[in-house]
């Protein structure tokens, strides 16, 4: 079980992470930590509002309790912390608390919002900064990358290449409506004539299943675990969970308690993505082309593998 944890907000890395780092510690369970570097717009968010699928999804998983009235102002009514500045020694400590830290953004929700339509020199210029501001913070370069949102283009992948990200998990395996890999083969991959390994996230995360009623059951924070837990009983693979430092970190950090001590008795090792890297380095790979497309209970299209399409090679 690779635990990909996706560090969004200034709130999320001063509060969530220490809290993560604690809990993760206390599992024995290894963990990569991806970092926004940049400014923290959240408060720009809100301009999704007319898209589809987005205001359910805010009154499902209370998204002022999870991240608070002042981050949600952050770029609106307040000026967005400069993340990687602020929290410099809040990053260093999951380094030396021995976790692996990696490139989530520069600023999340541009890059969310904006980088599929983005140019190679725009999308240079944003993935330069944070690789940048990584190297300030922690005196080397970056390795590895995690898009914010799930959100790339065919420069930003192009770009993994010339830094030398050796791995990301940039994009999602397809899922069914009640977060089961729509194919259970889906895994490790690279974009065509790309050497960057992907990591396809395989589990449905806690915000695209609270509030949803599946099989007749409503999910709520009572019985999400259970159920994250019985897809991971009934399809026993190398899976790739993301979870999120303003979520499990805080609020929902019981539940994570249970999904790591759950994982543990199935018999799953919990590891970081370099961990996992170590374990499929040097196996022959698939090759696919960029893909789109949409998952039950996330509004928008965002990267995914389709295993169901032919690979190329």
């Amino acid at each position: 079980m690779v635990l990909k944890i996706d560090v969004d907000t200034y709130r999320g890395t001063r509060e969530g992470v220490p809290n993560l780092v604690r809990m993760l510690t206390r599992h024995a369970a290894g963990a990569t930590f991806l970092f926004a570097l940049g400014p923290d717009h959240t408060g720009w968010a809100m301009r999704r509002a007319l898209r589809p699928g987005f205001f359910q999804k805010v009154s499902r998983t209370s998204v002022v309790e999870h991240y608070g009235i002042k981050t949600l102002m952050y770029g609106v009514l307040l000026p967005g912390p400069d993340i990687g500045a602020r929290a410099a020694a809040e990053m260093r400590a999951v380094r030396d608390a021995g976790f692996e830290c990696g490139i989530h953004t520069w600023d999340h929700v541009l890059w969310q919002d904006k980088v599929r339509g983005k140019d190679a020199a725009w999308t240079g210029r944003m993935m330069a900064k944070s690789e940048q501001r990584y190297a300030q913070v922690f005196g080397r370069p970056p390795h590895t990358h995690g898009a914010a949102g799930w959100q790339m283009n065919g420069h930003a992948f192009a770009r993994h290449d010339s830094v030398g990200y050796r791995y990301a998990s940039d994009g999602r395996a397809c899922l069914r409506e009640d977060g089961a890999l729509r194919d259970p083969a889906a895994g490790p991959y690279r974009y065509q004539g790309l050497d960057c390994i992907q990591m396809p996230t395989t589990l449905p995360t806690l915000d695209e299943l609270l509030g949803r009623e599946i099989d007749g059951t409503v999910i709520d924070d009572d019985n999400i675990a259970a159920h994250l837990l019985a897809l991971t009983a009934r399809n026993r693979r190398d899976h790739v969970y993301t979870l999120h430092a303003e979520l499990e970190g805080q609020k929902l950090a019981p539940i994570f308690e249970q999904l790591l001590t759950g994982w543990k008795a199935q018999g799953y090792r919990l590891a970081s993505m370099a961990q996992y890297h170590e374990k499929i380095a040097g196996t022959p790979l698939p090759e696919y082309p960029v893909q789109w497309g949409t998952l039950p209970g996330r509004s928008g299209q965002l990267i995914v593998l389709d295993t169901l399409a032919s690979p190329t090679r």
